[in-house]
């Protein structure tokens, strides 16, 4: 059993002294998993990736007392949903209009006054996707939150995911094409 798989067992048993612990062993990890998704995000984004590494750990280890977890695969799952959480919600509130509404803040030089709008849109559009797909097929939901949302390769979301590269190739190529048909539908209606 590996050294995070034994600690979140000892969380499991309402050790919480061992949530210290098992920072240090999953941070580097996490901290890439962020950096790499926080690539994709648009310019001028405030939300950086040593932000979203501490939040979704706060989240996953402080509301997730008693929860019990099946070992680094399953840890690392819920990481990325709960990364994925996080970049929705700061989506949301980006678009808001409280905070601007579909705009994003650029630096404008005096010929060029017009304002940029951001993908929160798009982003909001996968999320409802998303959770479709998630109703009916969860597995499939789960390997996107992993490739997407926290850029793990095949090989990474297999381990994670404990199936074969194979499997996630193929899982893969169905979720993108249904997810495609589904954000085409709605771009259409």
């Amino acid at each position: 059993m590996s050294d995070i798989t034994q600690i979140l067992h000892q969380i499991d048993n309402g050790d919480l002294a061992a949530a210290n612990d098992l920072l240090p062993l999953v941070y580097a990890e996490l901290h890439r998993l962020a950096k790499r998704k926080m690539q994709h995000e648009i310019a001028g984004h405030t939300l950086q990736p040593t932000a979203l590494v501490h939040e979704a750990y706060m989240r996953l280890v402080a509301s997730n007392v008693g929860q019990e977890w099946d070992g680094r695969g399953h840890f690392f799952a819920a990481a990325a949903e709960s990364m994925r959480r996080i970049l929705i919600e700061s989506a949301r509130n980006r678009k808001s209009l409280k905070r601007g509404g579909d705009w994003a803040r650029c630096q404008l030089a005096e010929e060029d006054a017009v304002a940029v709008p951001d993908n929160a849109e798009e982003l909001l559009d996968l999320d409802a996707a998303l959770t479709k797909l998630g109703e009916t097929e969860p597995e499939m939901a789960k390997l996107v939150e992993l490739r997407y949302f926290t850029g793990l390769s095949v090989e990474e979301s297999a381990k994670a995911l404990g199936i074969s590269p194979r499997t996630v190739k193929r899982n893969w190529a169905f979720a993108r094409a249904w997810l495609g048909r589904e954000l085409r539908a709605e771009a259409d209606s």
